[in-house]
This record gives structure tokens, sequence and C-alpha cells, in this order.
């Protein structure tokens, strides 16, 4: 396992990650993935840690309200959420990691325009 860093773009919002350094990532094409160009890395909660800007966070749910889309409310950016598929975990955005601790990342598309037929298919918590 690395610690990841990453931050939003104004680095308001900071975290640390632990997941491998070949990072197995999840792009999604449904509405809010596609047009935010959130590529998931999903891990556990206990591997992820926020080290700054809790109260720089605004929340969106819509449809179920289950996943927890949170964005750094001066930039705009979604560097990580709580999500539907594992809500017992974290799904951290890839592009908001800094590259240096990121030997390879591996990409897989994930048809989530039909998400109920296709959550089965999503890669598993890093582990």
């Amino acid at each position: 396992m690395t610690t990841h860093k990453g931050s939003c773009h104004c680095g308001q919002v900071r975290f640390e990650v632990d997941a491998p350094a070949t990072i197995r990532a999840d792009d999604c094409n449904c509405s809010i993935c596609r047009k935010s160009g959130f590529l998931h890395l999903l891990v556990s909660a206990a591997d992820f840690r926020l080290l700054q800007g809790e109260d720089e966070l605004s929340s969106y749910t819509f449809n179920t309200g289950v996943a927890k889309h949170y964005f750094c409310r001066h930039c705009g950016i979604k560097s990580f959420y709580i999500p539907r598929s594992h809500p017992e975990g974290v799904s951290v955005n890839v592009h908001c990691l800094e590259m240096e601790t990121i030997e390879s990342i591996e990409v897989t598309p994930f048809d989530g325009q039909n998400w109920e037929q296709n959550v089965s298919k999503l890669s598993p918590i890093s582990d």
C-alpha cells in the first residue's frame, strides 16, 4: 500500500488515501461522472483521511439520495464522495491525486447510465 495525497484545485480541501501504487479505476458514464470527469478509486473509509477543509465542503445528492457528493465550495472540484455502490467506503477522484506516488493507472469503463444492471461489475474496494 502507498499513501497518496490529493486535493481540490484550490487546495482548500486536502486528503490522503492508502491504496496500491498501481491504481485500478472505473471510468463511469453516468450523468454526474461524465459531466465532471470523475475517475473512481474505491477505498474503505479507514483508508481515507480528510486532512483539511471539512468546513469548505458543500454536498449534493440526487436520485436515491444515498450517494453523498462533496465539492469544494471555493473551486467546485469534487475530489471524493460516498458512493451509492459502496456507502461504507469512499470514491476518490484519481484526477485529484498527486502523480508522484502513482506507478500506473488501469482504467475500466463502467456503464453507469445503466447502473442497476452493471453495479456488480464495479471494481472492488482497493486493498
